[in-house]
């Protein structure tokens, strides 16, 4: 029987996002935080913000336990506005004080073109970071349009650069009123 092969038409889409993410558990506290990520978190993808088009669930492994997603969002201005509120915003900022014992990771690949890549507290096991130099995220890097677009931050970030390193950063935008 021959297959069924077909494809997609994505030219409603020109502005597409599709972010890959990860938890690893990393020390057995770990275990605690990425069961304990909550309802509100999770259930935030649920509730459907604006410019979430798709999330799927991803299992990376089960020893370390490292858990994830798939995410398709409608463009890079509807995601950054969803990890700007809450229930993302303040898991964050929880998370970039202390990983409590995990590392997290994305990788976000543009329909326009770029590939964004960051990870916090992660070994260079994971994605890009296997064949692909590992740098500081600081200064432009410190933000995924800095690394995408080579252009300064549009929002002010959930943690300032200055506030997660103790630096001065010129880079950091002011968050709008």
């Amino acid at each position: 029987m021959r297959v069924n092969r077909t494809t997609v038409d994505l030219s409603g889409y020109p502005d597409l996002v599709v972010i890959y993410l990860g938890m690893r558990v990393r020390r057995p506290r770990g275990v605690l935080r990425l069961l304990g990520l909550g309802p509100k978190l999770y259930r935030s993808h649920q509730d459907r913000p604006d410019g979430l088009l798709l999330h799927e669930d991803i299992i990376w492994a089960l020893l370390p336990p490292h858990w994830g997603a798939r995410q398709y969002w409608r463009d890079l201005d509807s995601l950054e506005a969803w990890t700007r509120s809450a229930p993302h915003r303040d898991w964050w900022q929880r998370f970039l004080h202390d990983s409590g014992g995990t590392g997290f990771w994305h990788e976000a690949y543009f329909a326009r073109g770029g590939i964004d890549a960051m990870y916090d507290d992660m070994d260079a096991s994971t994605g890009l970071a296997r064949f692909a130099p590992v740098i500081g995220s600081r200064g432009r890097m410190f933000s995924t349009r800095g690394r995408v677009e080579n252009k300064p931050a549009t929002l002010a970030p959930v943690v300032a650069e200055s506030a997660l390193y103790g630096i001065e950063s010129e880079s950091e935008p002011t968050q709008a009123e």
